[in-house]
């Protein structure tokens, strides 16, 4: 082992494993698309709140969710730049991602933009590690990440932000958010800016050999963008009631590169929901959603080409409580389409999908079993299940097991697109098994969970045909454990992932790791609050990883330590300073993709 720091930390975290922001009175609703709360979930689930957001004062996404159990994240150069995540060792487009209950994600190369996804903007984040194909389709190898935008409260509520920070970096944000007519509407709204000029992305090099974005381009590289949100909802009266959300964001983003070095980008999320009570046992609920995913594309000013794509899904869930118990049953579809410069032998396609779930309670004995038939216009009939079951031990153990069969259907640029796209590919098929062990007592709160996902039909390039082929197999297995605790005053948080994503598809790159997954992360954040001041410090420690199918490119492992601090001078104000990489480590997710060094970002928060 190379990595000196994660050595060290590594003994700590297991004599601590402390669950991060556990809160087991939290209710989620992603692992089994009804309410429950996360001490009754048997998948694998970390919620983040708005709270623990400006706790950790995060600025984006990936640094939100970098190094959290079982979450590989990989940026090509800073904000904004391309940002992908790997759950539990699977690839970045096997990870389903909701916002507000819509599907996200573009159709032409199956992943989300995280890097445009303002966290401003964020109430909750659910994290579900594991299959969920069987509930949700195509995508949830991995498994589930959905996001809630900040929605309303109990009271007339308003909030607003101003930064600035290193990188001439300028961010802001505003939001109010109430009820009305004697607490039968609500409605929540907001807006956020950000403005940095960054720093240069990538250290690439023309081909050949060539590396990262192949050109040479020695200029800052920023990024521009402004969101807004909302959230709405009124009870009708006799059992119903409607809600309806948007998420509109825009970017401009500069980047490196010999095709294309400037985008702008529009992301957008539609929602709305009908839910009406029939008896106290018996809930219906039909969803209508629509995601936008454009970019244009330009080099230098002149523009080279235009990638939009969205996604239209309607679903009709009925939930049925039977004493103990809960039956699920519902219908939905989905319709991908993509619109471009550039010509796509079929630009749409669509799924319809039928699925049922049984969650039973016996004592100490709980099961989740669920099933879906998928019917794809592409790939015709695809079928998977789950099966979870888990064991209270007394009042403070709980044993876990599951399984799962997942799959994921191949991108527009996997199928057609011209010159590289080959039309008969066929979708990619996992098998996952899982134990888990999680506890609290004297204070800590802890969990453990081993795993092993297979994957079969792998999209890759073929080099006998030179077109993407399922060529290639995977398993992977890992270790996940997490915890929380209470120490002379601090609050301690920490994360631990060892991964073995091993490449079985025989051939050269046997036995092989897969690329840009790091095999053992380290995360470990630590709070103490001084009367109206508090301090903090973030760990992250990350292990080698490999930047190619064969393990000649290897990225050095790294460590991290952010620090801040908060002053709170009123009952509404508060003055946040955070240091970023405080050690200035230079660093690499992706090659020749540089990382931000040392930075100061200072914020102001008013909550009310």
């Amino acid at each position: 082992m190379k990595l000196h720091p994660l050595k060290a930390a590594l003994l700590f975290s297991l004599v601590t494993l402390p669950a991060f922001g556990a809160d087991l009175e939290t209710m989620v609703v992603t692992a089994t698309r009804t309410s429950q709360s996360i001490d009754d979930a048997l998948a694998s689930v970390t919620v983040i709140d708005r709270q623990t957001i400006e706790r950790l004062q995060a600025r984006s996404i990936d640094d939100l969710l970098r190094a959290l159990p079982g979450i590989g994240v990989v940026n090509n150069g800073g904000p904004g730049k391309a940002t992908s995540l790997f759950l539990r060792g699977t690839e970045s487009d096997h990870l389903l991602v909701l916002i507000d209950g819509v599907r996200v994600g573009s159709a032409t190369t199956g992943t989300t933009p995280w890097q445009f996804i303002p966290v401003e903007e964020i109430e909750r984040i659910e994290i579900v590690r594991g299959p969920r194909s069987s509930l949700y389709g195509s995508e949830a190898i991995g498994g589930v990440i959905q996001i809630f935008t900040r929605g309303a409260g109990d009271r007339l509520r308003s909030f607003f932000s101003a930064g600035m920070g290193s990188y001439r970096t300028f961010e802001g944000s505003a939001g109010i958010s109430g009820r009305f007519a004697e607490g039968r509407g609500w409605f929540g709204t907001s807006i956020s800016a950000l403005d940095t000029a960054g720093f240069n992305a990538c250290e690439g090099a023309p081909w050949p050999p060539g590396g990262g974005c192949y050109t040479y381009e020695f200029d800052d590289d920023g990024h521009r963008n402004q969101a807004g949100s909302l959230r709405a909802g009124y009870r009708l009266g006799g059992g119903l009631e409607v809600e309806f959300n948007l998420l509109r964001s825009d970017s401009r983003t500069w980047f490196d590169g010999s095709y294309v070095n400037h985008s702008e980008s529009v992301e957008q999320v539609i929602g709305t929901t009908l839910r009406y009570a029939v008896s106290d046992t018996w809930r219906l609920a039909l969803s209508l959603g629509r995601s936008r995913d454009d970019s244009d594309n330009y080099k230098d000013g002149l523009f080279m080409s235009r990638f939009d794509t969205t996604r239209e899904t309607a679903t009709l869930q009925s939930d049925l409580v039977l004493g103990d118990d809960t039956l699920t049953l519902g219908i939905d579809h989905r319709d991908d389409r993509v619109g471009s410069t550039t010509v796509y032998e079929h630009d749409s396609r669509d799924d319809k999908g039928l699925f049922a779930q049984y969650q039973a309670t016996r004592g100490d004995h709980e099961v989740v079993v669920s099933a879906r038939r998928d019917d794809d216009s592409q790939f015709g009939t695809r079928h998977t299940g789950s099966l979870a079951w888990g064991y209270r031990i007394g009042d403070a153990l709980r044993l876990t097991a599951s399984w799962g069969s997942a799959f994921k259907a191949p991108t527009f640029n996997e199928l057609y697109y011209p010159g590289y796209g080959n039309p008969d590919l066929r979708p990619e098929e996992s098998d996952s098994v899982e134990v888990g062990l999680r506890g609290d007592a004297r204070g800590v709160a802890w969990s453990v969970n081993l795993y092993q996902t297979d994957i079969d039909d792998l999209i890759a390039f073929d080099m006998s045909t030179f077109l993407p082929g399922n060529v290639d197999e995977a398993r992977i297995r890992g270790l996940e454990a997490s915890a929380g605790l209470a120490i002379a005053g601090w609050q301690v948080d920490t994360s631990l992932t060892l991964l073995d994503p091993e490449n079985r598809s025989g051939g050269f790159y046997d036995g092989n790791r897969l690329p840009r997954r790091s095999d053992r992360t380290l995360r470990i954040d630590a709070d103490r609050a001084f009367g109206g001041f508090s301090l903090g410090m973030t760990l992250v420690a990350e292990g080698s990883r490999y930047d190619d199918l064969a393990n000649t490119a290897e990225l050095g492992g790294y460590a991290t330590i952010d620090l801040r601090a908060e002053y709170r001078f009123d009952a509404n104000w508060r003055l946040q300073g955070r240091v970023v990489n405080l050690l200035d480590k230079a660093y690499e997710t992706a090659g020749f993709y540089n990382q931000p060094g040392r930075g100061l970002y200072l914020t102001l928060r008013y909550n009310r």
